[in-house]
C-alpha cells in the first residue's frame, strides 16, 4: 500500500510538468507580430486581439498585427508603425490592423492593410506608402478602399454622429494625394481637398469646400512627433 501510494504524487507532477509545456506552447504560438506602438495617449485605449482578448494599452505598449484598437468617448491616441508612419485615432473609433509586413530590404513585400470599422483618424503614411509597389498601402471602410502614395490624410466615418451631415465617409488630404475607389467608381482626392463617400454604391465625389466637420486635433496631438503625451509606461494589461 505505502509503495502504490508512493507513486502517486510522481505521476501527479508529471501530469503537471506536461500540462505546463502545453500551456507555454499555446500561448507562444497564439501570440500575434508586433508592428508598431502606441506613441502617445491621452486616455483609455483597448486592443481586441485575435483571439478576443481584450488588452489595457498605454504609452510604449505594442501593437500586432490582427489587433483591433478601440478608443473610449475623449480618446487621442497616436500609434507607430514600423515603417515610421503614423496614425492618430481619433474618440470614439474601431482600428484593425488587418495585415502588415515590413522588411527595410524587401520593399517589393510590403504590406500595410487596415481597417477604419468606426469613428475617424489621421493617416500619416511611412516607408511603406511612399517606396512600395502601388496597393502595398489600403484603408478600407465600409463605403469605400483608400490608397496612398506618400501623404497625409483625415477620414472621418459619419453614422448618425455628425449633427447634420448626411451619413458617410468624408476625406480630407493635408498632403500628397489619395485615390478612394468602390464598386461605383474611383477618385484621386489632392492637397487640400475635401471629398465624401455616401455608401458602398455611390461613387467618391469631391465637396467644393470643408462641410463643416472638424479636422483639427489637440495641441499636443497635431504636431510633429512628440514622444510621450502620457505618465502611464507600463505595456498594458490583459482583460478577459
Amino acid at each position: 500500500m505505502r509503495k502504490l501510494g508512493a507513486k502517486k504524487p510522481k505521476i501527479s507532477a508529471i501530469s503537471l510538468l506536461a500540462l505546463s509545456f502545453v500551456l507555454i506552447f499555446s500561448t507562444v504560438s497564439t501570440a500575434g507580430v508586433q508592428v508598431g506602438k502606441v506613441l502617445q495617449l491621452n486616455g483609455p485605449l483597448f486592443a481586441k486581439k485575435a483571439d478576443a482578448t481584450i488588452m489595457v494599452l498605454s504609452v510604449n505598449s505594442p501593437v500586432e498585427e490582427g489587433d483591433t484598437l478601440i478608443t473610449e468617448n475623449k480618446t487621442y491616441a497616436r500609434i507607430r508603425f514600423s515603417d515610421d508612419s503614423e496614425t492618430i485615432l481619433r474618440p470614439n473609433t474601431q482600428f484593425k490592423i488587418s495585415q502588415y509586413y515590413f522588411d527595410k530590404a524587401s520593399p517589393k513585400d510590403d504590406k500595410s492593410f487596415f481597417d477604419l470599422i468606426k469613428g475617424g483618424l489621421r493617416a500619416i503614411t511611412g516607408l511603406i506608402g511612399k517606396r512600395g509597389p502601388l496597393g502595398s498601402y489600403k484603408m478600407t471602410t465600409v463605403t469605400a478602399v483608400i490608397g496612398v502614395r506618400g501623404t497625409s490624410y483625415e477620414a472621418r466615418i459619419c453614422d448618425g454622429n455628425c449633427g447634420s451631415l448626411p451619413d458617410g465617409l468624408y476625406l480630407f488630404v493635408s498632403d500628397g494625394l489619395i485615390g478612394v475607389s468602390n464598386n461605383a467608381g474611383a477618385l484621386d482626392v489632392g492637397l487640400g481637398q475635401y471629398a465624401y463617400v455616401a455608401n458602398a454604391g455611390s461613387p467618391p465625389v469631391l465637396l467644393p469646400e470643408n462641410p463643416g466637420i472638424d479636422f483639427t486635433l489637440p495641441l499636443s496631438f497635431g504636431t510633429g512627433s512628440e514622444e510621450g503625451g502620457s505618465n502611464i509606461t507600463n505595456e498594458g494589461c490583459v482583460c478577459r
